[in-house]
């Protein structure tokens, strides 16, 4: 199982090369609420516009499942992730870690700070 953070989603959704690899891979991937609260704070302060203009379209799309962690499990992970103070990659990096799935990703802090083992490289 593959979780995406907020860049693997939009590059997927726009089918851009770096994300080639989940395009084909055949595995089922999943989206966190945390992106879609990222999505809508980067669409808000003028710094993202989304081809299809709301997040929730894409919570709903067939290639990915919106996942819903509990919270009370999911943020106690978080409170752990000190190798971080992005908020977002915070709690997107604790989902990962609570579902143990890989986070698709180019982020190099999350990168580092997951490990190899945990997650894919784009």
């Amino acid at each position: 199982m593959i979780l995406l953070d907020t860049h693997a989603l939009i590059w997927l959704d726009q089918a851009h090369p770096r994300a080639n690899s989940l395009a084909r891979g055949g595995r089922p991937t999943y989206i966190s609420p945390a992106t879609l609260l990222e999505l809508q704070f980067l669409e808000e302060s003028g710094r993202l516009r989304l081809p299809k203009g709301n997040p929730q379209v894409l919570a709903v799309d067939d290639r990915w499942v919106l996942d819903d962690p509990p919270a009370a499990s999911w943020f106690a992970i978080a409170l752990e992730l000190s190798w971080t103070r992005d908020p977002f990659d915070r709690l997107i990096a604790a989902h990962a870690r609570l579902r143990g799935w890989r986070l698709a990703t180019a982020d190099e802090v999350l990168l580092k700070g997951l490990g190899a083992r945990h997650t894919v490289e784009l």
